[in-house]
């Protein structure tokens, strides 16, 4: 992580910082949950356009309805999937997208003005102004790769890119853990003016990698619409693998593009990834470490119910949801680990 820091200036406020970052963190979480929704019921591709500011404000009379619902009419999904679509039935897919969008200004408006104040004031430990700052154009990326995932599916797809979904996803949960983890270095800075930040050792680091693999994995599983290939398990219809799946050249392409090969992977993956979680687990145990095992098991349970529900969308976002809140335990699991031995 950054340098280690030997105490701090009597007016820097670590406990004051830590807390901000905790709130920023549940409104990331809240971010994931309708970042799923939205996926789920096929709204992400409702607003065409990127309006970073104007775009706060939302359609306020009929005309302006009509004149975004002509947008949407223009693009290959209404084209190809949703010919007919009504007025009422455009502005239902429309609040997910729209409720996604303005959640992530307020997001960035929930850490950006924060660390200006905190910044002007001086309450910020030495060290740690980079790291907060590198959050914060991270968090500016994540914004213009939401617009690089949605213009994707506006000219020649009835949908978004599931690599572009991914990256989506990926750098959201990247963002969160890395706030995670500079919130509980500045929370141990509070309690000990000469703690330094935890490091991120090998080991924990593997078994985050292994985690980071399988959410992409399931981002690739929701943005090819893989779920639905089998609603079975452990079986994928009466074999492990079916044998008659259609294969894409080249051969490893498979593993990303091919829906079949994706969902077995997620399905299959996921236990090298839970061996890796319960491992770590029981190397830091307490509650810390029963977070992560208990929430290992939900996931895997939800995992298995969203395919037998032929993804439910109350399962499937219960899903995604404890993801991110298996990321959160995890992240905290490796910090304990790294603090231990700093």
């Amino acid at each position: 992580m950054l340098q280690a820091t030997s105490g701090y200036s009597v007016t820097a406020r670590p406990a004051a910082l830590a807390r901000w970052l905790h709130l920023v963190a549940v409104l990331i979480v809240a971010m994931v949950v309708v970042g799923g929704i939205t996926r789920l019921t096929e709204s992400g591709l409702s607003i065409t356009q990127w309006k970073p500011v104007s775009g706060i404000v939302p359609p306020l009379n009929e005309a302006q309805w009509l004149a975004e619902f002509a947008n949407y009419q223009r693009i290959p999904e209404y084209q190809q999937i949703n010919r007919g679509m009504t007025l009422d039935g455009f502005k239902a897919i429309f609040f997910w997208e729209y409720l996604h969008r303005v959640l992530g200004r307020v997001i960035g408006l929930a850490f950006a003005g924060p660390l200006l104040w905190f910044a002007i004031r001086r309450r910020i430990p030495p060290g740690y102004g980079p790291r907060l700052v590198a959050l914060l154009a991270l968090g500016g990326l994540q914004g213009a790769i939401g617009w690089w995932m949605v213009a994707s599916g506006l000219s020649e797809r009835t949908d978004v890119s599931h690599l572009r979904l991914a990256v989506h996803l990926t750098t959201a949960l990247v963002i969160l853990s890395g706030i995670v983890w500079t919130a509980r270095d500045l929370a141990a800075l509070a309690r000990n003016p000469l703690a330094r930040p935890a490091a991120l050792r090998a080991l924990p680091a593997a078994v985050l990698a292994l985690l980071f693999v399988q959410i992409v994995f399931g981002a690739f599983t929701a943005g090819l619409d893989a779920g639905y290939a089998f609603a079975s398990w452990p079986l994928m219809g009466d074999a492990l693998f079916p044998a008659d799946v259609p294969m894409l050249a080249p051969g490893w392409s498979n593993a990303v593009d091919n829906p079949i090969v994706v969902q077995f992977i997620h399905r299959w993956f996921a236990f090298a990834a839970a061996a890796g979680l319960l491992w770590l687990a029981a190397r830091v145990r307490g509650p810390v470490g029963a977070a992560v095992a208990g929430l290992v098991l939900v996931q895997i349970a939800l995992g298995i119910a969203t395919l037998l529900s032929g993804v439910e969308i109350v399962v499937a976002v219960a899903h995604q949801a404890n993801a991110a809140l298996l990321l959160i335990a995890t992240t905290l699991a490796a910090h304990r680990v790294g603090a231990q031995r700093a």
